[in-house]
């Protein structure tokens, strides 16, 4: 077998070991290193994975994750985001037609400028705002996609963490992609709400509006119970984005200073340090290993020259960069339908950035593009994870079919949103121009 179809019969083996459940690392490890015993024999497949996660695990840029994960854990089990939902429900949002589901929107994207991860945003806005849409007598499919929705603001409002990979992975500044996906994540936010807004005014069964005692017990909530929370977000991205810290040291002052705020409002326990602790580092470990796996199988395509044939024959195609990136958003489209997010990224990444450093397109754009094409494959049937979340948060109250239909209409604005930063670049790379 020549070096070509070892990696074109690679490829095949992962997706469908992927696809059979098999964890991703394990596939790509496995696969890549059996990939290079094939082409190349045993020792240079050794020497080739001890070369390449020495390097991966040494690399300073790594060190951003787990502090960003345990800022976010430690808002999450101190109840800071809860928080935020309150105050978004007490806001003039309740007032407007679906007014609760906007304000689960607004609390969903504040608590991701805290956590950075979708699955988490969608778990703990689910526990909190799901019920009470339900028992205001929303229509349950509006009620939970809603938050399925919501939760992948994580993945684009910073500190993302598909941001945060994508930016070790490409060698992008993260503190560039950090800013340039603040219009875009508004921009999603802003679109679900007025879509949210316009079919219940439509249509006001799907979510009657509130009565005038819900809206005095709920004016009692203000700024003063959120500012904790608004002056950890402005510190770490004001430095961030001012240039007072890198991204490593922004993650660093979040996680020391969400600590301090849960300790001088007396929610710091012994056991909340513990959880929020353990889960950083399970979930930095299980992130890092990804990371690293798929490092190896960028090293194993780019031994084969698979990714140079590639980009040779699109290049052939004479695409260009807004052709090609329609073209990648079907292809993560489909992707979504059945593999996991950071699957997707890692699993493509190595094949498709040389086809953009080749047409030299702005790897700013590309990872925000990439990042919201991923943020769709988390509500997408028939995987669709943030649904199974919101699903393991309601249980048998609500029909997993009833949550996929009322994610359709989320879905078809996502598209609307993706046509816009396609037409329009400066959208998404206005802000970062500014830092230049």
């Amino acid at each position: 077998m020549t070096d070509l179809e070892i990696a074109g019969g690679s490829l095949a083996v992962i997706v469908i070991l992927v696809l059979l459940r098999m964890p991703i690392a394990i596939a790509l490890l496995s696969v890549s290193f059996g990939g290079i015993w094939m082409a190349y024999g045993y020792q240079i497949a050794t020497a080739t994975l001890t070369a390449v996660t020495f390097d991966f695990s040494t690399h300073s840029s790594l060190s951003p994750i787990p502090m960003f994960l345990l800022m976010g854990f430690v808002a999450y089990y101190t109840q800071m985001t809860t928080e935020l939902f309150n105050f978004a429900r007490a806001s003039l949002l309740m007032r407007l037609p679906g007014g609760l589901a906007i304000a689960s929107i607004g609390g969903a994207s504040m608590f991701s400028a805290v956590t950075g991860s979708s699955l988490a945003c969608a778990a703990a806005m689910g526990r909190i705002a799901v019920p009470e849409m339900l028992r205001a007598g929303y229509q349950p499919g509006l009620a939970t996609g809603v938050i399925a929705a919501a939760g992948t603001l994580g993945s684009m409002i910073p500190p993302s963490l598909i941001l945060l990979l994508f930016g070790i992975f490409a060698q992008v500044p993260i503190g560039a992609l950090f800013i340039g996906a603040i219009i875009p994540g508004l921009l999603t936010a802003i679109a679900f709400a007025v879509m949210v807004m316009l079919r219940v005014a439509a249509n006001p069964e799907l979510a009657p509006r509130p009565t005038e005692k819900e809206l005095a017990e709920l004016s009692n909530t203000g700024l003063r119970d959120i500012w904790p929370i608004i002056l950890l977000i402005g510190c770490v991205f004001g430095g961030l984005f001012g240039g007072i810290f890198t991204a490593t040291e922004a993650g660093a002052v979040g996680a020391l200073l969400s600590i301090v705020i849960a300790a001088a409002k007396g929610n710091l326990s012994w056991t909340v340090a513990k959880r929020a602790i353990a889960d950083t580092i399970v979930s930095s470990a299980a992130i890092l290993i990804i990371a690293m796996s798929a490092t190896f199988f960028a090293s194993f395509l780019a031994l084969t020259q698979l990714p140079a044939h590639i980009s040779q024959i699109v290049a052939d195609m004479k695409l260009g960069p807004v052709g090609l990136m329609i073209v990648v958003f079907l292809l993560y489209l489909v992707l979504g339908m059945f593999l996991e997010v950071l699957g997707i990224m890692l699993l493509t990444l190595p094949v498709l950035l040389p086809l953009f450093e080749t047409m030299d397109i702005s790897l700013i754009w590309v990872g925000i593009l990439l990042a919201k094409y991923l943020e769709m494959g988390l509500i997408t049937p028939p995987v669709g994870l943030n649904v199974f979340v919101i699903k393991s948060v309601v249980g048998r109250a609500v029909p997993t079919d009833v949550i996929f239909r009322g994610i359709a209409w989320f879905v078809a604005t996502d598209v609307l949103v993706v046509a816009l930063l396609i037409a329009f670049p400066a959208l998404t790379l206005w802000l970062p121009g500014l830092m230049q």
